[in-house]
């Protein structure tokens, strides 16, 4: 009975936020967002740090896509849900290419090919905790249209700012939903596996990195190093927290599961 009262939880909440999203009038893009704090140049690169930076993800892309290779059978769940954990890790890679691709001369349409590859981080994610908390089955299902919807969005968003009529809404909807749902899915629902404690570390390092990218010039005010390119750097932090947790974990025992119960009433013992 808890676990479908739950899962009403959570549709209820995507409905709210689409609906929401439909209301609300057209978000363009601010121009304001390419004016950032450090526009140094070094070496000959415009914008050096918020571009090197992007190293970060470029790291943490190329090590996660290098376990999901060489172990992906060794893995418990990796090989559940198709190309979820690879299409993390290729995403985070694309966006560290995407990401310095257009801090070399920010503007609106290089914002494109970063925006891109992160519907792709986010959405392989979302799909990932789904599988690990809810449902395989119901993760198999929604990973393409997901997917396919993160595309969409950035798409949708870069055609009309082409027709200088931009609309961000389908791109924040994809952004924020999954922020919103995943803490609350950790709370209700217990991982089949070990060292789920990791995606609390991941979602602080987001969470971080979102006060850095607002606070980008105050951070470089009194540090000399720029917020944003602060975010880059613990973001993809986040995403080598994921690659540790998956280069260590196992499926979870039935003790270790009823502990679990035990301590957290509040999800269920395990997911369907």
């Amino acid at each position: 009975m808890r676990d479908s009262i739950n899962h009403y939880w959570l549709i209820a909440i995507c409905l709210i936020c689409v609906a929401t999203a439909l209301l609300l009038e057209p978000i363009a893009q601010d121009p304001a967002y390419h004016l950032f704090a450090d526009q140094r140049p070094l070496l000959g690169v415009a914008n050096f740090w918020n571009v090197v930076s992007n190293l970060a993800f470029v790291l943490s892309g190329l090590l996660g896509l290098k376990l999901c290779w060489q172990a992906r059978r060794q893995i418990p769940g990796v090989s559940e849900i198709g190309l979820a954990y690879p299409g993390f890790f290729l995403g985070i890679l694309l966006t560290g290419f995407g990401s310095a691709y257009y801090h070399l001369a920010p503007d609106t349409s290089s914002l494109t090919w970063d925006r891109l590859p992160m519907t792709l981080a986010f959405m392989s994610f979302f799909i990932i905790v789904l599988a690990e908390h809810i449902s395989v089955r119901t993760a198999r299902m929604l990973l393409w249209p997901l997917l396919l919807a993160g595309v969409l969005s950035v798409l949708y968003w870069h055609y009309t700012e082409i027709r200088q009529q931009g609309d961000m809404r389908a791109y924040i909807l994809v952004q924020f939903l999954p922020v919103l749902l995943t803490p609350l899915i950790l709370l209700l629902f217990n991982s089949r596996y070990t060292h789920s404690a990791y995606f609390w570390g991941m979602f602080g390092l987001y969470l971080a990195a979102k006060v850095a990218e607002h606070h980008d010039h105050t951070v470089f005010e009194y540090t000399g190093f720029s917020g944003h390119s602060l975010k880059h750097l613990l973001a993809g932090g986040g995403a080598l927290v994921f690659y540790l947790m998956l280069a260590q974990r196992r499926a979870a025992s039935t003790s270790e599961l009823a502990t679990r119960s035990e301590a957290n009433p509040v999800a269920d013992s395990l997911p369907g």
